[in-house]
């Protein structure tokens, strides 16, 4: 049930498109939002960005609910990436060092175990010019029904389209073998 040994995650290698929504994290729609751009392949899903002021916190430093979006977020994305559609169910977040206003960040998330209807992610986020590990995210998801799914992909239009752009990342590795 552990997370799985670290693999690599093509950067630019497929962008995840839908149609417009309101989503806090994802939607284009919601003037107040994050307007993530996710990419994914089979193994998860990935974005970087910064963060603007109209996020922050304690000065000068990210809010941590936001960081929590973003790993839901990315983590969620990853079942999608796999044909899997589901509602958070559960989230824990460690915060490992304080996110800056303006600082580049790249958040990761990737599905660690699938069961009936219960599936397991695994997510963090790395400063964008070290990989200096910045949070840690795990989350268990309850996975839509077949036709609950149909609904999803029919409302969104979900696609992954080719974003040639990028080099090869890996996930750094932790004690334990943990990524």
């Amino acid at each position: 049930m552990g997370v799985e040994a670290s693999t690599a995650f093509k950067v630019g290698s497929r962008r995840f498109e839908f149609a417009p929504h309101n989503c806090f994290a994802c939607g284009q729609l919601n003037a107040h939002g994050l307007h993530l751009v996710l990419h994914g392949q089979a193994d998860g899903c990935w974005t970087e960005l910064s963060l603007p002021q109209r996020f922050e916190g304690w000065e000068g430093i990210v809010h941590g609910g936001i960081l929590a979006a973003i790993l839901d977020e990315v983590m969620a994305w990853a079942l999608v990436g796999q044909d899997s559609w589901g509602l958070t169910a559960r989230l824990s977040i460690e915060f490992k060092r304080p996110v800056q206003i303006g600082q580049a960040i790249r958040a990761e998330g990737w599905m660690t175990e699938k069961r009936r209807r219960l599936l397991r992610t695994h997510g963090q986020i790395l400063d964008g010019a070290t990989g200096a590990l910045l949070a840690t995210g795990e989350a268990v998801y309850v996975a839509a029904d077949e036709r609950r799914k149909r609904e999803l992909k029919e409302r969104y239009q979900f696609r992954l389209v080719d974003d040639p752009a990028g080099t090869a990342a890996t996930r750094p590795q932790q004690a334990g073998g943990r990524p």
